[in-house]
């Protein structure tokens, strides 16, 4: 790789950093773009040669990810609906089930205990949603 290259992708993971950690707040294109030093239409592009995805569509997968997490762990569909973010309660429900393959209040009642003795590096990965 070139140093412009890894330049790139070190701004690129700023702008994931901010995503991963910031995820329940209202972060749009141009806030992601002005974390990673580039333009909203050039930050777009290259976000998805390097990772595979727009950066919308990592977002809302991270947010259904940690939704997940707190359906699992009991929390109540509206309470993960606010906590990763959303403001609606039918769009998140219509896209944790077009995400997950069920709903919200589906995924919560079944039995998770197998998904416990998985280590947490492991289950990261195995429990990551799906977008393509």
């Amino acid at each position: 790789m070139n140093s412009e290259t890894l330049k790139t992708l070190a701004h690129l993971r700023r702008a994931k950093d901010l995503m991963d950690r910031h995820y329940a707040e209202p972060l749009d294109v141009p806030a992601m773009a002005q974390r990673a030093a580039m333009s909203p239409a050039h930050f777009s592009r290259e976000f998805k040669r390097a990772y595979g995805e727009t950066p919308h569509s990592y977002l809302l997968t991270r947010r259904i990810e940690r939704a997940m997490h707190l359906l699992r762990a009991g929390a109540t569909v509206t309470d993960a609906c606010m906590q990763v973010g959303w403001t609606s309660l039918g769009s998140f429900s219509s896209r944790f089930t077009e995400v997950v393959g069920e709903t919200p209040s589906s995924y919560r009642d079944r039995d998770h205990s197998a998904t416990e003795a998985v280590p947490a590096c492991l289950a990261k990965l195995l429990l990551r949603p799906e977008r393509f």
